[in-house]
């Protein structure tokens, strides 16, 4: 069997290791990470997921405080359809956070920003809009439609001059899925560049129902890959969701995939956004601690460690500070299940709502572990210390891994010493 490293990606006439490290929400796959992945020659993703947030993490600006301060008159009231983004600042927002990654890049890769459909933001259209336009502006390389079909995402960005010039794609996980965009997208009369294919084993949010286990990555991989060569339309598909080794990788590649997407090892990198105790979680995290649930307020079933402490958690709606989840009407469920259990229990000090979590809130204080499928394997990708512990990994080291390895094999890490 070939190696990675024996394929490249052709991408708007660049040649690109075919590696994608996937856009992990809330600066998980952070500004560094994707540097370095460019670095290396693949791509890298950043995220605008709780871009306010990201913003005043990295810059020290008061994006989130200044939105509570305006909103807190509300906060105990379960109506939220007054709370609204200001446009501006979340271009503005948006716009600090791509620039000063771009700037940062380095290598002949690119960097990518994920960006997702179900942020709907209490006026979905006008958000989504303005988010992709000011990724645009600042210069990144591609966007990644993400979290939702999309349908009408080309459109909102066909006035913009970097419309045919940055790298489009999107995320699906069926046939019927891509078909639906490529025909609502057609008046645009531009094709996307890349397709990630991504099967039922990802991490996070995914694009099935609870009988996920009923379907499998390649099977889907080679009926989309079968369509477009029956249409003659010539784009990369990059296949993801439970491409743990260098050699399931190849497996892809050689069977007609531009590239593949990987996220789950990279979740224990130094340039992860992970705080290191969580990434702990995941190093010691066994089989049968990976589940998928149906507590995201956006509907979709989402994969997580059963340990997350969001599961459960009864925190009060924030929707003043953040409200990404907010629908056009400025309701959410969660909101709804936690006036139930107020309701139901008026004189509790700490109210448990077990049905649904504060999405906002928890990926905000990184406390929904969410993780690919294979999780439980990342204790065999390093060393375990004498405390316990494992030894946090670098990008670098899972970039070449991944590149290089065969047989299924995994290389560890240069053992650091503990003294030192």
């Amino acid at each position: 069997m070939k190696r990675v490293d024996d394929f490249r990606l052709q991408l708007g006439g660049r040649e690109l290791v075919p590696i994608m490290i996937g856009g992990m929400g809330v600066d998980i796959s952070t500004a560094e990470l994707a540097v370095e992945a460019a670095r290396l020659g693949g791509i890298g993703h950043i995220s605008d997921a709780m871009i306010k947030t990201v913003a005043d993490r990295r810059f020290n600006t008061r994006f989130v405080k200044d939105k509570l301060q305006q909103y807190k008159f509300n906060v105990d009231n379960p109506d939220k359809s007054m709370v609204r983004f200001d446009l501006g600042r979340v271009a503005e927002a948006t716009k600090m956070h791509v620039a000063s990654t771009m700037e940062a890049k380095r290598g002949d890769g690119m960097i990518f920003i994920n960006c997702m459909e179900k942020l709907t933001m209490n006026a979905p259209k006008e958000t989504l809009r303005v988010r992709l336009h000011a990724a645009l502006d600042a210069g990144i390389d591609g966007i990644t439609l993400a979290a939702g079909l999309h349908l009408g995402s080309f459109a909102l960005m066909e006035d913009h001059p970097r419309f045919r010039d940055a790298k489009l794609g999107i995320i699906v996980s069926s046939l019927r899925a891509l078909v639906l965009f490529l025909k609502k997208s057609a008046r645009t009369q531009r094709l996307p560049d890349f397709v990630v294919v991504e099967g039922p084993l990802a991490g996070g949010h995914l694009g099935f129902g609870l009988d996920w286990s009923n379907y499998d990555l390649a099977t889907i991989f080679t009926e989309i890959r079968d369509y477009l060569a029956a249409e003659k339309l010539d784009i990369p598909l990059i296949p993801a969701g439970g491409i743990f080794t260098g050699s399931d990788a190849a497996f892809f590649l050689e069977n007609g995939a531009g590239a593949v997407q990987v996220a789950t090892r990279f979740t224990v990198t130094r340039e992860c956004g992970l705080p290191e105790e969580a990434q702990q979680e995941y190093f010691q995290a066994q089989a049968e601690q990976i589940v998928v649930n149906m507590i995201s307020p956006t509907g979709y079933p989402m994969r997580m460690l059963s340990n997350s402490p969001a599961i459960g958690a009864g925190t009060r709606p924030n929707c003043e500070a953040y409200g990404y989840l907010l629908d056009s009407n400025g309701a959410c469920s969660y909101i709804d299940s936690w006036n139930r259990e107020q309701a139901a229990h008026p004189d509790a000090k700490k109210l448990a709502v077990l049905d649904k979590t504060c999405l906002c809130t928890h990926m905000r204080n990184f406390d929904v572990w969410t993780c690919g499928h294979y999780t439980y394997r990342l204790k065999d990708t390093s060393h375990r210390l004498a405390d316990g512990s494992y030894q946090q990994l670098t990008a670098a080291h899972v970039f070449n891994d991944y590149l290089r390895s065969t047989d299924n094999q995994i290389a560890l890490p240069p053992k650091e010493d503990a003294s030192a």
